[in-house]
């Protein structure tokens, strides 16, 4: 039976599941205190592991150990990177241990960011086929996890015009190769044209799949940066929110700092929100952090409790 499967059943049949019953996120610590039932949030909350980069690329916490840490944090989904188990997109055993983590936590495996498997918009037609193929295993790899979604990028293109056709056709044949799976195809802003919400939009408009859409991001609508990291050109965040929101199948709360209210320095989270409620969106809000002020643990507490104030505004 798949956990999706089983969660139904379970509730249906009045078993009560405290992990599962969360749909605020909490610490471990705060175990006791009052929590949130399903209907006070529109929305279901789920960890990035890109959070926990830090901890997981200094060797600090093992990969298979995500379902747990999210748990801790009360979170129901997980939404794994393919940089922290690159070697094992294959790997049945590994596969099956993660599946086996999750279940044991009462965690949903909701996707896989993939990155480092060849752009999807490449000017040079070899490469973007071949870029194609590289992510094959990972469709696969989320099929056999019970994700619904991988997230891929579009980047490799030079000319804007010519991008975006590259981008449609290489959507459509990884859509087409993933229909068979039930996994969606999906694509964030992250740098580049991906980051211009309107050749996003764009694009979109022009992608016939049913199972391709977009996972737009809080944060990530710098076009260009210099050697340093420091954007140059940067998209407006809210208007391409607004762009990107018609087509989205997941969404990433990134965050990187916050005063002493709770509140995040650089993204208006309240209207944020409010859009991705206005555009119907009621699946899994997967949490991001990024910031380097306080400890990823504590960045990802705050963005939850943020998630949760705010959405019990709206709701």
């Amino acid at each position: 039976m798949k956990r999706r499967d089983f969660i139904v059943k379970a509730s249906q049949s009045g078993i009560v599941l405290s992990t599962l019953g969360l749909y605020a996120c909490k610490n471990s610590k705060e175990e006791n205190q009052a929590s949130l039932k399903k209907n006070d949030l529109f929305f279901k909350i789920s960890l990035a592991q890109w959070s926990l980069h830090r901890a997981l690329f200094d060797k600090k916490m093992d990969a298979l150990d995500f379902a747990a840490k999210s748990r801790s944090f009360g979170c129901e989904g997980l939404e794994y990177v393919n940089a922290f188990f690159k070697d094992k997109a294959t790997d049945k055993a590994y596969l099956k241990e993660m599946n086996t983590r999750a279940n044991a936590e009462g965690q949903q495996n909701v996707l896989i960011m993939v990155d480092g498997e060849g752009a999807l918009a490449h000017a040079d037609t070899k490469a973007r086929l071949q870029a194609i193929k590289n992510h094959h295993k990972w469709v696969d790899a989320a099929h056999f996890l019970g994700c619904h979604a991988i997230r891929v990028n579009l980047a490799g293109g030079v000319d804007k015009t010519d991008a975006a056709k590259a981008a449609v056709n290489s959507l459509e044949q990884l859509s087409e190769y993933a229909k068979g799976a039930n996994i969606n195809i999906l694509v964030e802003n992250h740098g580049g044209f991906s980051s211009n919400g309107e050749w996003m939009f764009k694009v979109f408009s022009k992608v016939k799949q049913d199972n391709c859409g977009t996972l737009p991001d809080f944060g990530n609508f710098c076009i260009t940066k210099d050697e340093a990291r420091n954007c140059l050109e940067a998209y407006n965040r809210y208007k391409g929110m607004e762009e990107l929101l018609p087509f989205a199948k997941a969404v990433s709360a990134k965050s990187y700092a916050f005063d002493d209210k709770g509140n995040e320095t650089t993204i208006d989270y309240h209207r944020m929100m409010k859009m991705v409620k206005d555009a119907n969106y009621k699946g899994f809000v997967g949490i991001e952090f990024e910031g380097t002020k306080v400890s990823e643990d504590r960045g990802i507490a705050l963005t939850r409790d943020l998630l949760i104030k705010v959405g019990k505004q709206l709701s």
